[in-house]
């Protein structure tokens, strides 16, 4: 298997966009889709067509664009206190 067997990029579909298997199911649809669903098992009736190995390889593909990088924020971090 090559890494990124099932991400496909083709100019005359989904504009060029990086998709899944061909379909018009983009890498970045399918992140926004793990974003909003809090199981993945909740995803399949809504989309059958997706496997577990392209929710993976998408999740590959996203994280080689990130790079590694300390990011300052403007509010001091404070770790999450759970109440008694």
């Amino acid at each position: 298997m090559t890494e990124f067997d099932r991400i496909t990029i083709n100019p005359a579909r989904m504009n060029g966009q990086p998709c899944i298997r061909n379909m018009r199911l983009t890498v970045r649809r399918v992140i926004e889709i793990l974003a909003a669903y809090s199981d993945r098992e909740e995803i399949r009736p809504d989309y059958p067509e997706l496997e577990d190995e392209d929710i993976r390889q998408a999740l590959r593909y996203a994280a080689t664009y990130l790079d590694d990088r300390i990011v300052e924020f403007s509010v001091p971090y404070e770790p999450y206190k759970v109440a008694a």
